[in-house]
């Protein structure tokens, strides 16, 4: 040992004895292998944060792989909606069940509702109980029948296809039914009501009707565009007057002309499939009564 001033750390003092010297030599080798042990340290705490960044980065980017995958299917699926379907489940961003598909759809997050509605529609068995389960997703009780039709039909436009419709309105009258049992004496006179408010709703409200019904009964004869027969009456003093009836008798001289005023009645009302619809089901009711 270099007692004059040199030595491990720097000098040391000559004024101090030998054991102060090994002493505060001890101290100086203590304090450097507590640098030394703060540096490796650091080293390994600047390597664990690195790794973590890059596992951070690992994720987010899977994150953003997912959500543009997701992304992906939403656009297939408004573009096909079948297609959209087996994307989304075949990357595993969606479960093949009918309760999993309706649930993406209840949510409805970046999807066309018209494209929506004609999905539940079909008549495959998978959509059929996509539609049940999409149904079931809607809570109606203690919530009138308006009420109820608005936040149904609030989820997905109804398509144009009277048969798809007659399945959906099939499906939300039972779910009304089921959540406020009382109200109506069955599901098909809760179908036929939601069925009238929609296409009176239609007829007031939407814009590509230009002629607003009126409270006149009019027939429109298919045999001569332009000609029509307005409901009338005959007043106590003779006098033939616009009529506004609740119930509409009309007789012919013969039957071949009853024929044809059927025929023409008949054709003016089936321009919309809804009316065949509505009276099928209202002979249901009747032939239960």
């Amino acid at each position: 040992m270099d007692e004059g001033g040199g030595g491990e750390g720097g000098s040391v003092p000559e004024d101090l004895s030998l054991e102060e010297r090994e002493e505060l030599l001890d101290i100086r080798r203590r304090k450097k292998e507590l640098i030394d042990d703060i540096e490796r340290l650091k080293y390994e705490i600047a390597e664990v944060m690195t790794e973590i960044d890059n596992l951070t980065s690992v994720e987010e980017s899977k994150t953003t792989q997912r959500n543009k995958q997701i992304a992906m299917g939403r656009k297939k699926f408004n573009m096909d909606p079948k297609k959209g379907i087996q994307f989304l489940i075949e990357n595993d961003l969606l479960q093949s069940s009918p309760e999993d598909v309706a649930q993406f759809l209840y949510k409805g997050e970046g999807l066309n509702k018209t494209v929506i509605g004609d999905y539940l529609g079909e008549r495959d068995d998978f959509n059929i109980k996509v539609l049940q389960a999409f149904v079931e997703l809607h809570e109606f009780a203690d919530l009138n029948l308006v009420q109820a039709l608005r936040q149904f039909l609030w989820s997905f436009r109804l398509p144009g296809e009277a048969q798809k419709i007659d399945r959906m309105m099939e499906a939300f009258a039972s779910r009304y039914c089921l959540c406020n049992p009382g109200v109506f004496q069955s599901t098909d006179t809760c179908y036929v009501l939601s069925f009238a408010i929609i296409m009176l709703n239609t007829s007031l409200h939407n814009h590509n009707v230009r002629d607003k019904p009126t409270n006149c009964f009019e027939l429109y004869n298919p045999s001569h565009k332009g000609q029509v027969i307005k409901a009338c009456k005959t007043e106590a003093d003779g006098r033939v007057v616009e009529g506004n009836h609740v119930v509409y008798r009309i007789s012919a001289p013969s039957p071949e002309e009853k024929e044809e005023w059927m025929k023409s009645i008949k054709a003016s009302i089936s321009r919309d499939p809804f009316y065949d619809m509505l009276a099928t089901r209202k002979r249901r009711i009747a032939n239960k009564k």
